[in-house]
């Protein structure tokens, strides 16, 4: 037995979906694929349905996958307690989180934390949604910091674990001030001339809060520069390459030097849900202190 061919397959039980399943478990398909054949031969019994599309679990899959989520976990708590106890110090509480949060939000929430939790020992691991909610989902993490918006919702089953929502983020078009007055750029006004535009991914999470913010109009946005993390496309706003919707705490002290400037009004933001996601029963005693404490 391999730890590895449990992940993959608690990977593949929540995403019904090979390709992606690999790609969120940084494998080749082909070796993902013979990893679950493994843990079949292992079971003797087939966990799958490859008849079917989507994939679907077979009821052997479907009494096993809690099982192989519970492992995970207990493996995971287990070895974070023995590792504890050989250090002779507090466990780490671990989070997984977006980079733009972990950046603009958690590092500085910790901050205050360790001023009351004094013994308080913090792992980050900052990684894109989906991955993120596969650490929760899997164990490897203790706490799941994540943004949601309307319908733009991770493949996620919140259903195991307990949700606080601790707050709300602006998500909001701007550009170096300058570059913006003599360009033109306005999203209320557009102009004939095309206003050079840094994105995300259309595929993820904030590419598709853009997408939605735009709606059904129409601004003559020309795609200039994708990325998958905001401080990079903050440095390309600051240099005056083009617009970007940045999380206002992100941008609040540019905004306010001048550096930066909104480029459109309200009904071109996005208000931003954060959650903290956890499992109770697998928090220990500072882990508890630090959930009531968000």
């Amino acid at each position: 037995m391999d730890l590895n061919w449990l992940q993959d397959f608690a990977c593949l039980g929540r995403t019904l979906n090979f390709t992606r399943a690999a790609e969120e478990r940084n494998i080749t398909q082909s070796a993902f694929s013979r990893r679950i054949k493994s843990l079949e031969i292992w079971l003797g019994v087939p966990l799958i349905k490859r008849s079917t599309y989507p994939v679907q679990l077979s009821e052997a899959g479907v009494q096993f996958l809690p099982v192989a989520r519970e492992t995970i976990a207990n493996l995971t708590d287990i070895r974070q307690t023995i590792r504890a106890d050989e250090r002779g110090s507090a466990a780490f509480q671990r989070f997984a989180v977006l980079h733009t949060i972990s950046v603009n939000y958690l590092s500085s929430r910790i901050a205050e934390l360790e001023q009351s939790i004094p013994d308080l020992r913090v792992r980050v691991y900052s990684d894109n949604l989906n991955t993120c909610c596969q650490f929760l989902s899997e164990g490897t993490c203790d706490f799941l910091l994540y943004y949601s918006y309307n319908d733009v919702a991770p493949n996620f089953d919140e259903r195991p674990f307990v949700r606080k929502d601790i707050g709300t983020e602006q998500f909001i078009p701007v550009a170096e001030t300058r570059a913006a007055a003599s360009g033109g750029w306005d999203l209320g006004q557009p102009g004939s001339k095309e206003i050079p535009y840094l994105g995300y991914d259309p595929s993820s999470f904030l590419g598709t809060v853009v997408d939605q913010s735009i709606g059904k109009r129409k601004p003559p946005l020309k795609l200039r520069y994708m990325d998958a993390l905001t401080e990079s496309i903050k440095r390309r706003v600051l240099s005056g390459s083009g617009i970007a919707w940045l999380p206002a705490s992100a941008v609040t002290d540019e905004i306010a030097s001048g550096h930066l400037s909104p480029v459109g009004g309200p009904e071109w933001e996005a208000t931003l849900t954060l959650s903290l996601f956890c499992s109770l029963d697998r928090l220990d005693m500072t882990g508890r202190r630090v959930w009531d404490a968000f």
